[in-house]
C-alpha cells in the first residue's frame, strides 16, 4: 500500500479526501508562466491574499500587486503580505471608470460583487448570500498601470471579480497590448444579474489577442455537481 492510500485508510472515519498537491491545474499554470516568463502579476479581486499566497506556493517568485476593495478582508490581506517585499497591496476596486461605488458584501466574504446576486448562485452556495453593503473606491488599470508595472516587466493579470470582468476589461483596454496573459473566472450559468458569460468573454479576449491556453475547473454546485465557473487562462502568442 502506497503512502498516499495509507493515510487515505487512515483518516476515512472522518471522510477527508487525500489529494496530490500541486494538482494539474496549478502544475500546468506555473509551466505556462515560467514558458511566456511572467514575472508580474497583478492579482485583481485580491480577497485575504489567496491567489497570490498560492501562486507563491507553486514556485512564483515575481513581483504581486493585489486590488481588494473590501475593507474587511483587506485587513487580513494586509497581514498576509506584510513579510513580502515583492508583493504589493492596494485598497480599491477596478472597473470601468473612476469613481465611488456600492459593493454587495457577502457572508463568504468572496462572492462579494458591485452586481446584484442571482438565485442560482445562493441557491448553490447558501454562505454567499449578501449580509450588508459598502461604500468602495474604484479606478481602472489605464488608470494605474503605469504607477504598479515597469516598462520590462512581463505582466499576467488574474480576474476574480464576481461578474464585473467585462467592466474592468473595459476600464483596461489602453493597456491590454502590455498583458502577456490573462487569467479570468467565467460562469457558464449567469451568477450575477448582467454579467458577462464564458462564451462572450472569450470572444472578447480573442478580439483583443488573446487565446485560450488552459481551463481550470472553479465553483459549482454541490448537490447536482453542475459546474457553474471556470477559470480560463489566456496568452497574446
Amino acid at each position: 500500500m502506497n503512502l498516499t492510500n495509507l493515510i487515505r485508510k487512515i483518516i476515512n472515519p472522518i471522510k477527508i479526501d487525500v489529494v496530490r498537491y500541486p494538482n494539474s491545474d496549478l502544475t500546468r499554470r506555473i509551466k505556462l508562466f515560467k514558458y511566456f516568463g511572467i514575472n508580474k502579476v497583478l492579482d485583481v479581486g485580491a480577497n485575504k491574499g489567496q491567489y497570490a499566497k498560492l501562486i507563491r506556493k507553486i514556485g512564483f517568485k515575481g513581483n504581486i500587486v493585489s486590488f481588494e476593495p473590501l475593507s474587511e478582508a483587506y485587513k487580513i490581506l494586509e497581514k498576509s503580505s506584510i513579510k513580502d517585499k515583492k508583493w504589493e497591496i492596494h485598497n480599491f476596486a477596478l472597473g470601468d471608470k473612476e469613481e465611488t461605488s456600492i459593493i454587495n458584501v457577502s457572508e463568504n466574504l468572496f462572492s462579494s460583487s458591485l452586481l446584484d446576486m442571482t438565485s442560482s448562485h445562493v441557491e448553490s452556495a447558501p454562505t454567499s448570500n449578501y449580509k450588508s453593503t459598502e461604500k468602495i473606491s474604484v479606478k481602472t488599470l489605464n488608470q494605474v498601470f503605469n504607477d504598479v508595472v515597469d516598462e520590462k516587466e512581463v505582466v499576467f493579470l488574474k480576474l476574480d471579480v464576481q461578474g464585473f470582468e467585462e467592466n474592468v476589461l473595459k476600464g483596461a483596454s489602453n493597456i491590454l497590448s502590455k498583458i502577456k496573459g490573462i487569467q479570468i473566472e467565467m460562469s457558464l450559468l449567469e451568477l450575477y444579474e448582467g454579467e458577462m458569460l464564458y462564451r462572450d468573454i472569450i470572444n472578447l479576449l480573442e478580439s483583443y489577442g488573446f487565446e485560450l491556453f488552459s481551463l481550470e475547473n472553479g465553483f459549482q454546485n454541490k448537490d447536482s455537481g453542475r459546474l457553474l465557473q471556470v477559470d480560463g487562462i489566456f496568452f497574446r502568442n
